[in-house]
């Protein structure tokens, strides 16, 4: 009763945030807008002229800086205007995802390492771990090429017909340069303390398997240890139930914000790239239901049901993170057992973000067609494989789709302004991709549960 008052609660949190940032904006924010607006177009179209100067000692050079100047001015204290009168709706989802920052990590540690130790040997982690990428891998490699199918079949960036940003604009978003080696060293902690601070998940889940296995390899004296982390595990989720009672208030303030700084204009302008980025999407969850069912049976639909309560969460604050322990908790709930969900899901949150990577070929091919950048068949599978390698290594990166893109698109020659056609719309497009990668993680743990013969009736 209660899960079912919280769900409700966070439901009922969303519609009011929508409807009042639609309130805020069309009476109070929408003025600051456009004012960014106006002030962002002059910058760039200045920008423009300052890089095609030839003679930087010119009185018109020094005006061109100077106007540049004034715009940058406007356009940021008008963002700091904005910002001011909605600091406190920010606030209630930055408290939230603080919250559930601090709770993360601390979960993934003690939950891996009992799960681990349990386990006992290095042979059974080994086919856990390896059962559990494959069908990571299977599975990024279905969004990946999902969405390839689906921009080559809509052709969005040709039918939007969008004004496109100068190639010379520069979009802020630092590119994703990740080599192999890169991402393995990553991969690698140099200190448990700074990885746990940082919350890279990737890391903590690499000491964590080393710290059970050796827990299980003392014998009798590791008991000691997997009772007293099994006991703060324990605590970490009763944390947890009280951190959940925020969410709906989170959810409304995040809700809130996003409206009244996008308005509903924006969906007028990208209602193709939305409606058509968001189908994928339905297309993307009935495949993972459909391959939950052949393995699952029917308790697959109960499992998608149990997980609307995190689904919406991640959907409202676009992020999966604030989504992870309620997660766990249901999981096992379901009747996963707990060493398998604590192992398999930490490594989904690096390695299996099936909305995230959807999105990526989807994206990236729109900017492509926008420039009428036309790619073979052989460019778009090398752009594929690029993408599955460089997302694996930045996971919790903020705005990492848009990393990964910008690093991956210029590889291609196709301009990295590009980007600024999807810079406004991406908070949106993010809330999308959240709520998809909690279910692909959840099916994605009850499938290893399966496989492992670990899934009870909950």
């Amino acid at each position: 009763m209660k899960k079912n008052k919280l769900t409700l609660f966070i439901f009922i949190a969303l519609i009011a945030g929508i409807a009042l940032g639609y309130i805020l904006n069309v009476n109070s924010i929408d003025v600051y807008n456009q004012n960014i607006l106006t002030a962002d177009a002059k910058v760039k179209s200045i920008e423009v002229s300052i890089a095609k100067s030839t003679d930087t000692t010119t009185t018109a050079f020094t005006q061109l800086k100077a106007d540049k100047k004034a715009n940058s001015k406007i356009k940021r204290e008008n963002e700091e205007i904005r910002e001011k009168k909605l600091e406190y709706f920010t606030l209630l989802s930055d408290i939230f995802l603080r919250l559930i920052k601090m709770i993360v990590a601390p979960l993934v540690f003690t939950t891996l390492v009992v799960g681990v130790a349990k386990v006992g040997d290095i042979k059974a982690v080994g086919r856990i771990g390896g059962k559990t990428l494959g069908w990571f891998l299977a599975m990024s490699l279905m969004s990946l090429v999902l969405g390839l199918i689906l921009v080559n079949l809509f052709e969005p960036g040709k039918h939007m017909k969008l004004t496109l940003p100068d190639q010379l604009v520069n979009t802020g978003i630092q590119k994703a340069s990740m080599s192999v080696k890169d991402f393995i060293a990553h991969v690698f902690p140099k200190s448990i303390a700074e990885s746990m601070a940082t919350n890279e998940i990737l890391q903590i889940v690499v000491f964590s398997l080393f710290f059970g296995v050796a827990t299980a390899a003392i014998g009798d004296l590791g008991q000691v240890v997997i009772k007293a982390f099994d006991a703060i595990a324990h605590v970490i989720l009763k944390m947890t139930g009280y951190v959940m009672n925020f969410a709906p208030l989170a959810v409304f303030g995040a809700m809130t914000a996003i409206v009244a700084k996008q308005g509903l204009n924006v969906l007028n302008t990208y209602a193709i790239f939305i409606g058509e980025f968001y189908f994928g999407l339905a297309i993307l969850w009935a495949m993972l239901i459909f391959l939950g069912f052949l393995i699952l049976k029917k308790r697959v639909f109960r499992l998608v049901n149990d997980m609307k309560e995190p689904a919406i969460l991640a959907f409202s604050t676009a992020s999966s993170e604030a989504a992870y322990p309620k997660t766990m908790m249901l999981l096992e709930r379901f009747g996963c057992k707990d060493k398998i969900v604590s192992f398999v899901l930490p490594l989904g949150y690096s390695f299996n973000l099936d909305g995230s990577m959807m999105y990526m070929t989807f994206a990236s091919l729109f900017i492509a067609q926008a420039y009428g950048i036309h790619l073979g068949f052989e460019q778009q599978i090398s752009m594929l494989l690029i993408l599955m390698l460089t997302s694996k290594g930045i996971a919790g990166v903020p705005r990492a789709s848009l990393v990964v893109i910008a690093g991956t698109i210029a590889s291609f020659n196709i301009p990295e302004a590009g980007l600024a056609l999807l810079i406004g719309i991406d908070p949106l497009l993010d809330m999308g991709r959240s709520a998809t990668n909690v279910v692909g993680n959840s099916i994605a743990t009850a499938v290893v549960s399966k496989w492992e013969g670990e899934l009870k009736e909950g």
